[in-house]
């Protein structure tokens, strides 16, 4: 099986020199160990172990924090005694909304300093915080601020118009709209607040009240395939397993210029570009730009990046623009490139050595994981294709279903990826889908849905999904979601949704259609759905293609046969199509 072994030299050099023997040795309360705690015994709290421990214990506080590249213009550092004042004064400002512990605090922002001011300043202030991706529309936001009973919304004064402005309405809880770009004394509607203003009138110092480990801190959203997004609940403690699973897994330390391209928007922009490089004193690299290879090629050199934490849709952008951008600079500063969010192919890896001279570490995690379970870890050899093997502290297995059982695969059995419970950052609840959340879990084990192999020197090789949802540039999209807003156009029936593969995104949604009676099928009126859905949901939600056909497959009971489509589009058998096959008959 071919591998990718580094030098002796660079093994000795990182966090985790001897995987096997710290993987046999380790357990959390050695993790727990890195934590500072709040002054006074009084818990621990996500914001101040990201941000007033590095001031308050380390007199770290004239070192850079936070770097913000912004599309045009000078860069702008923010210290970490400037992030603890900062975030104070939003704390401070929550106060005086009169917000409390456990009001939940959303945010619609691109990438700029004020968006991770409010993520730590809500932390601080014991709110639950969830982030919006800005690529969704008008319903994706709605689903998601109404499930979680929004108070308050962190946003532009331009999102705030096309996005929010028409669905305010529909949203009860939400008393507050801070717009960040709004001019102090300047009122859009009731209860929109200028950022300036309000944080101007905010004081920038902060006690953070106690604060139990198990305490809730972030709410994060996904999609299932049926039923409305999933919110995922983390918790405080969460911030243990982000600290030492950076540096397991990105081999991350104090000083490092971190840069996480994820979008905040999504969990891997808050766990990974936000509180575990704070938390292990790196500085996070922020990039407010349009992100096209040569500017990416360039802040690596121009910033001196240390470690890199990307995505494979990203990769493979840069992959497609050629390697003549990438030979103008140099990378003298970079010391490990990650990759997370959908499986990295084995070329994938082999381009990262020859373009960067060091292989792209896989990681695989979930947002219901809430850290990094399985890498490549920089000290051990790469198997390209790979997932890698699983952190210290954390047990995988791989269980097959036998006469109405869970039972061991052998080694390079296919099967589902099973971890075993409990780990700091696992989640601790999911929001409105509680028989879902309890599934989950089996026998101490909690089923990730994913169906791997294990070899036999313990790597894990990721082969498909158990369920429909479908894996986009990174996201997941949940294809109840997509038919749900298909079907609101008046000429459709009936609605499925399923993910094709895609050499750039690895898969992009594919729709299927039935219309209702006195419509007739034609080019014109299949663009429009298209364009309906693309509107109502936004691109990164909405399908790419859509094939209009008189009838979808259904079980008996009615349930939408979404393999079957994916067979027909891929062009594979469609299987045993009897009654035992299909475990309910097709009708």
């Amino acid at each position: 099986m071919e591998t990718i072994v580094k030098p002796s030299h660079d093994r000795e050099q990182a966090n985790l020199k001897d995987y096997e023997k710290v993987y046999a040795s380790y357990g959390w309360l050695q993790a727990e160990a890195c934590m500072t705690g709040l002054p006074g015994h009084h818990g621990l709290n996500m914001a101040y172990e990201a941000v007033d421990r590095h001031v308050q214990v380390f007199h770290q506080g004239d070192k850079v924090a936070l770097r913000w590249c912004p599309q045009t213009g000078p860069v702008i550092d923010m210290t970490w005694q400037e992030l603890m004042e900062q975030t104070a004064r939003f704390a401070n400002g929550l106060t005086a909304l009169g917000l409390q512990q456990g009001d939940a605090v959303f945010a619609l922002c691109p990438r700029q300093p004020e968006f991770y001011v409010a993520v730590l300043g809500s932390l601080k202030h014991r709110c639950l915080f969830s982030p919006l991706f800005v690529g969704f529309g008008p319903g994706p936001l709605h689903a998601r601020m109404q499930s979680g009973h929004a108070r308050v919304l962190v946003t532009t004064r331009a999102l705030y118009q096309t996005k929010v402005k028409a669905i305010r309405t529909e949203l009860p809880d939400l008393h507050y709209v801070v717009l960040i770009d709004a001019d102090p004394g300047s009122v859009l509607d009731k209860g929109c607040i200028s950022y300036r203003e309000w944080m101007d009138a905010s004081s920038p110092h902060y006690a953070i009240g106690p604060t139990s480990a198990e305490d809730a801190a972030l709410i994060h959203f996904t999609s299932g395939t049926t039923g409305r997004p999933k919110g995922s609940l983390h918790v405080h403690e969460a911030i243990i397993a982000h600290h030492v699973s950076a540096q397991f897994a990105l081999d991350l330390r104090a000083g490092d210029v971190f840069w996480c391209t994820a979008d905040p928007g999504w969990a891997t922009g808050i766990f990974y570009g936000i509180l575990a490089p704070l938390s292990n004193g790196a500085t996070v690299l922020v990039d407010g730009g349009e992100g096209d290879a040569e500017r990416w090629y360039q802040l690596l050199e121009t910033q001196k990046v240390n470690v890199w934490y990307t995505e494979p849709a990203a990769i493979r952008r840069l992959m497609q623009s050629g390697e003549e951008a990438s030979q103008r600079y140099r990378y003298e500063d970079l010391r490990l490139i990650a990759s997370g969010g959908e499986p990295l192919t084995a070329e994938a890896v082999r381009w990262g050595e020859k373009v960067f001279r060091k292989p792209i570490h896989d990681t695989w995690w979930q947002t219901e994981t809430g850290s990094i379970m399985i890498a490549n870890f920089r000290s051990t050899d790469i198997r390209p294709g790979s997932m890698g093997r699983p952190l210290p502290g954390i047990h995988a297995g791989v269980l097959k279903r036998q006469e109405g059982r869970l039972v061991p695969a052998a080694v390079d059995e296919e099967g589902e990826l099973a971890l075993r419970t409990p780990w700091p950052s696992l989640f601790r609840a999911c929001i409105g889908r509680e028989d879902s959340y309890r599934k989950s879990f089996v026998d101490g084990w909690y089923l990730t849905g994913d169906l791997v192999r294990r070899d036999a020197d313990g790597y894990f090789w990721f082969e498909g999904r158990v369920d429909d949802v479908i894996k986009s540039s990174g996201h997941w999209i949940g294809p109840f979601e997509v038919e749900s807003v298909l079907m609101e156009h008046p000429a459709v029936a009936e609605a499925a949704v399923i993910g094709k593969p895609d050499p750039m995104h690895y898969e992009v949604g594919h729709a299927f259609v039935t219309l209702k009676p006195n419509h007739m099928t034609h080019e014109d009126l299949r663009l429009e759905i298209l364009d309906f859905a693309r509107e109502r949901l936004g691109p990164a939600l909405a399908p790419r293609d859509l094939v209009i056909q008189s009838e979808l497959p259904h079980t008996r009971s009615g349930k939408l046969m979404r393999r079957l489509l994916k067979a027909q589009v891929l062009g594979e058998p469609v299987g045993d199509m009897s009654p035992q096959g299909l475990g309910e008959v097709f009708v």
